[in-house]
């Protein structure tokens, strides 16, 4: 099992955007994220730790404007907390070792596959396409990922 943590080096490799994100619980602009048309197969891990966060298999266009997932690939690599700011009341999911701010989720998802919409800042993911998991560590999950 891998082990991942924050790391520090990264963290002063990321852009402005990926560090106000990440680090400081931002949110990108809707429709500017760089994996929101991403139709490629493979994963998504949390671009500070490199923990596995979700599949490919598992995104879909909701129309919100950020990446949408319907849930985790590994749930425990996943924290969900409560978000009170801007006047309401959501759940904030963050990485558990990497503490990134990730999104958010809402119970608005497709019924069919468990209803929820992970609702996800691409400036704090990294894409890992399914022919490179293996080399990168990721092999587990391969199995996880489907060819379209």
């Amino acid at each position: 099992m891998a082990k991942y943590e924050k790391n520090t080096d990264v963290i002063a490799t990321l852009t402005p955007e990926q560090f106000h994100v990440t680090q400081e619980s931002g949110t990108e602009r809707p429709w500017t994220g760089a994996y929101l048309d991403n139709k490629d197969v493979g994963i998504y891990v949390d671009i500070v730790s490199g923990e596995p966060l979700f599949a490919s298999s598992d995104k879909y266009e909701s129309g919100c404007g950020w990446p949408s997932f319907t849930k985790p690939i590994e749930a425990s690599n996943m924290n969900e907390l409560t978000d009170s700011t801007l006047g309401m009341v959501r759940t904030e999911v963050r990485s558990t070792h990497g503490d990134s701010h990730l999104g958010h989720v809402f119970p608005d998802g497709p019924a069919d596959r468990g209803g929820l919409r992970y609702c996800i800042n691409g400036a704090s993911l990294r894409f890992i396409a399914k022919a490179d998991m293996k080399a990168e560590g990721y092999g587990e999950y391969v199995d996880q990922v489907e060819d379209v």
